[in-house]
Formats: C-alpha cells, structure tokens, sequence
C-alpha cells in the first residue's frame, strides 16, 4: 500500500525562491511531502492585496487544485475565495511573510472553510528585537550625537560636556523600559533585557492581564508609558487605530534625558509633533522607521544631533528570511502529523491586526 504524501505547492516570485528557502529546509519538506513551486509576479504591499487578472486567476487554480497546501509570499495572487473554492483539497495555507496581515490570503474564508491559515512572519522578529536593544544601548549614550561630532570633524573632549548635559552616558541597567505593543518582537526584547534588571511596562490593549502579571511585568495606559520611564520602545503594529497613535500630547509627557525607540512603523507616530518634541525638549530618538519613507533629503530630522537614524534595516538579516520558510515547514510536519501548530491566523488576529 503506498503511503499517502500531501502535496504542497509554494507560490511567489523568483528572488523570494532564491533567497529564502534554504536547501536543507526544502530536502525536509520533501521527506512528507510532493513539493511543487509556481513563480508568479504579482505586485502587493502591506497595506493593499494583489490585485490580479482572469488569465493569472485561471493559472494559479489550475496549480492549486490538486494541492493539500500552499504557501505564499511576494509574487504570488491572492488566495482568493473563488481559489479556495476550487482547490477542494487545502486543508494548509501558510503566508511567509506578510507582516501578520496576510493580505495575500481571505483568511476569514479558509477559517470558516476549517483550513489550518498560518503566518511565520515573526521570523523577523529575532533581528528587529536585536535592533531594538542596540537601539536602546546608543540611545541611553548619546551614540548619534556623538558620531556626528566625530564626522563632522569637532573638537571632541569626552571629558568636558557640561553645556550638554543631555548628551552625557546613561547606562541601560537598571532603568525603566516602557513598550508599547507586545507581540512577538516585545517578547523577544524582554529575553534581552532581562540580564539589565530593567524595569518593563507594557502598553497593549489586546494582551492578557494574566500573561503580564505572571512575567512580573505592568499593564499600563499609554500616556503612563511616556510619563513614567527612561525608554520607550514602539513595537505597535500599523492599524487603523494605531495610525498617528503618538503624538504631542505623549512627548509632552517625557522627562528630561528620555529615549524613544522606534522599530516598528513610522505612520505610528505623528512625524512633526517628534520632531518639534526633539528639537524642543531634552530627549533622544533613535529611529529605524518614519514617515515617510525613505526620510527626504530635506528633513529636519537628519539634522538633529539628539537623534540616531537607520534606513529601516532591523529586520532585513539573510537569516530572518530563511528562517520565514524553516518554520513553515515545521508548521508543515506538525500540521501533517496531527499536532497543534503553532502560529495560526484566527479570526480574533485579524479583528486585532485591523483595530476593530
């Protein structure tokens, strides 16, 4: 009798083929599995779907209608209702990449269709947390106004800043660390920070009172994040509800000496109001997004030496992409094998990752 092997079938463009699936990763997938992969070039973004023709439509269900799962990332159409309607057999549909939004999937309809929907987005989050505290660690030393001294060729006495008080070294243990947002990212800078005894709060309507309380960590409300630590770290992820979310009324709250962190989206944070606060209070930035993006020429920020900037390079490491599809397959072997699998899309994600 021969055994039964799901097929599985990924679906994106070249460079995503080519630079996140590695050959170890794909030889495993292919011990369970008849692995197909379908290059498709459809233009997304994080913010709006593929939006693709009859012809590509007709293309993609003739490639999944015999699938048991698929996979997806840039490049590939949308898992669309009328695609799920015409491949009986999914029981699997993964996103690789998709920012925990899986634009690139009708995830409400594989759910009521009782289809396993799963996002390894979090793949990222290992770089961005690591960023984050690098982050934290410049900003708490003044790091971006010091390098600026040194390139633009300032005298420079470590030994002799006393008209700026501001720019002198803090040290990371011990302080007070507000976050706002408590995903995967947030999790994973909290395993960093636990070597500083720092002190943590957390801003994050959606997370359990439980989970925060057991961890010894405490739930506040947003303007207490600003008005009671020494850092702040925006690790929110980009809704409806999140959109300008921090503004004047928060960097109002700073005290002197003060670091705002941000790896997450720039649209987050109101880009004037920080602005103004930076070049009006005595407190730091260290930026890995704004809006918009990239910062123009132009900008006011690129000119303020209480601000570190990085052009939105926490989480693009080789390794966060490779490690995108190694844990897809993982979820593949768990699923297949009728274990619980471990980062689900469920309805109450989307209804969060939109801020209803």
């Amino acid at each position: 009798m021969k055994k039964f092997l799901p097929k599985v079938g990924l679906i994106c463009n070249k460079e995503v083929y080519d630079n996140y699936i590695e050959q170890n990763d794909l030889e495993k997938l292919k011990q369970i599995c008849k692995f197909q992969w379908k290059e498709f070039n459809e233009i997304s973004s994080w913010e709006e779907s593929p939006h693709s023709s009859e012809e590509i439509i007709n293309i993609l269900k003739n490639f999944t209608e015999n699938l048991n799962a698929v996979i997806v990332c840039h490049g590939s159409p949308k898992i669309s209702k009328e695609i799920i309607e015409s491949s009986k057999n999914l029981t699997f549909i993964g996103e690789l990449e998709g920012d925990r939004f899986s634009r690139r999937i009708n995830s409400e309809y594989a759910i009521e269709k009782k289809i396993n929907v799963i996002d390894t987005s979090h793949g990222s989050s290992y770089p961005v947390s690591e960023w984050a505290l690098g982050l934290i660690l410049i900003g708490l030393r003044s790091g971006g106004y010091h390098f600026r001294k040194i390139i633009d060729k300032k005298h420079w006495d470590p030994n002799n800043e006393k008209e700026d008080l501001i720019f002198q070294n803090e040290e990371l243990t011990g302080k007070k660390i507000g976050l706002i947002g408590f995903g995967y990212i947030a999790k994973k800078l909290c395993e960093y920070l636990e070597p500083f005894k720092t002190k943590i709060s957390v801003y994050d309507p959606y997370i359990s009172k439980n989970i925060l309380k057991k961890l010894n960590y405490s739930q506040v409300e947003l303007n207490d994040i600003f008005l009671n630590n020494d850092v702040i770290v925006c690790l929110a992820p980009l809704t409806q509800k999140t959109k300008n979310m921090i503004n004047k009324k928060h960097f109002d709250l700073l005290r002197d000496g003060a670091v705002f962190i941000n790896v997450s989206r720039g649209k987050i944070v109101n880009s004037k109001d920080l602005i103004n606060a930076l070049k009006s209070k005595k407190i730091t930035a260290c930026l890995d997004v704004f809006e918009p993006e990239p910062i123009p020429v132009n900008s006011e920020i690129r000119n303020l030496h209480n601000v570190f900037l990085s052009p939105h390079i926490a989480g693009t490491t080789k390794r966060s992409r490779t490690r995108f599809f190694e844990e897809m397959v993982n979820e593949l072997y768990r699923h297949f094998s009728g274990e619980k699998t471990l980062h689900n899309i469920t309805l109450s994600t989307i209804k969060n990752r939109r801020g209803y």
